[in-house]
């Protein structure tokens, strides 16, 4: 099979030294070898994301953790601002597990706003709010930190639940600081792993709700996994330990580029993308509300993306396109995990030659 270069926004590019790691010996799930490296993991990601929270790392999708967090923290009213697919999953997953969701939607596209979650917060009676800090669908970066500000001013016993599936590792935003409760994300994003591993970064309050509630399932079980941990380093079920390899030496050579560096390197090339963007066609989100991890490009031209992107095949790259009624109208171009300026510079500079630009 061909190897093409990848600007979705997930899977996202990952390095041949990243992939042969997956190739070592298999080990016991249940040795000291294995508690060893998810300590190892563990004490890395706090390190990066500059964390004193709990972290755990499970052999699951975002999708998982989602639901998961909804299981551990919520018992009734909990509210989505939901602006996009993903943020609607995490709404729809709150229904499927018997909440009592409520949802502050606006046009995909657009950002919700602090003074828009502190008018349905000041309603009464919610648990927690959940926050989809990048709407990968729609390439939209919520105003995170201004939103948890205002909720920790003025709603202290709100939960924050954030939904950072396609930014962690790449854009930044302080969890402490800002007093965020849940943070979840997955490996196949901005970590730049194969898919198969998610993380939740959970506070200690959000773990003392979890112990009080009686009914938040098995496998995704933070005081479990917590337990487990605690006890001898490993977790309660079979992890993916080839995965676990790779994301060993992952978190090293994020550490060993820094994350002042890695989230500066994002920057520029979503500034990049987006002033392409601009010159070319148009960029979807709402003005100062891009992601710093994919640009979302609306399709003035009303190009075929589907034959753009057999044409970038046929160059060693691949893009996507848009997101369900997205499809065709927009398509995006991912600027995460290990991608670099350079190779920024060659996806738009294809499409150019290609377009006839």
């Amino acid at each position: 099979m061909v190897h093409k270069k990848l600007f979705v926004p997930g899977p996202t590019e990952v390095r041949e030294e990243v992939l042969k790691a997956q190739a070592k010996w298999m080990i016991g799930h249940r040795s000291k070898e294995f508690g060893d490296l998810n300590a190892r993991c563990i004490e890395k990601t706090q390190q990066i994301l500059q964390t004193k929270n709990y972290v755990f790392w499970w052999t699951a999708s975002g999708t998982g953790l989602m639901e998961g967090t909804i299981r551990n923290v919520v018992r009734r009213k909990v509210l989505h601002c939901v602006n996009g697919a993903f943020s609607d999953r995490w709404f729809k997953i709150s229904q499927a597990c018997g909440k009592e969701p409520e949802a502050l939607r606006v046009e995909w596209g657009k950002a919700i706003k602090p003074e828009m979650v502190d008018q349905e917060l000041a309603k009464g009676g919610f648990e927690a709010v959940t926050i989809t800090q990048n709407e990968t669908s729609t390439g939209v970066r919520a105003p995170i930190e201004d939103i948890a500000r205002m909720v920790r001013s003025k709603y202290p016993d709100v939960l924050i639940l954030v939904d950072a599936v396609s930014s962690l590792m790449g854009d930044w935003f302080d969890i402490d600081e800002l007093g965020l409760d849940v943070v979840i994300a997955s490996s196949q994003k901005c970590v730049a792993l194969p898919p198969g591993l998610a993380v939740a970064i959970v506070s200690p309050r959000a773990m003392e709700k979890c112990r009080n509630n009686p009914a938040r399932g098995y496998y995704f079980d933070f005081e479990a996994m917590l337990k487990r941990y605690e006890k001898d380093k490993q977790t309660p079920t079979t992890p993916a330990i080839s995965l676990f390899w790779a994301l060993d030496v992952q978190l090293d050579a994020i550490l060993a580029e820094g994350m002042e560096n890695r989230y500066q390197r994002h920057l520029k090339m979503a500034q990049f993308t987006r002033e392409w963007a601009k010159k070319y066609f148009a960029v979807y989100p709402e003005p100062g509300y891009e992601s710093v991890t994919l640009t979302t490009v609306t399709n003035t031209r009303g190009i075929s993306v589907k034959d753009l992107n057999s044409a970038l095949g046929a160059r060693g790259m691949q893009i996507s396109n848009g997101y369900g009624d997205l499809k065709e109208k927009t398509f995006r171009i991912a600027h995460m995990g290990d991608l670099t300026m350079e190779d920024m510079e060659a996806v738009t500079t294809a499409i150019v030659e290609i377009l006839k630009l």
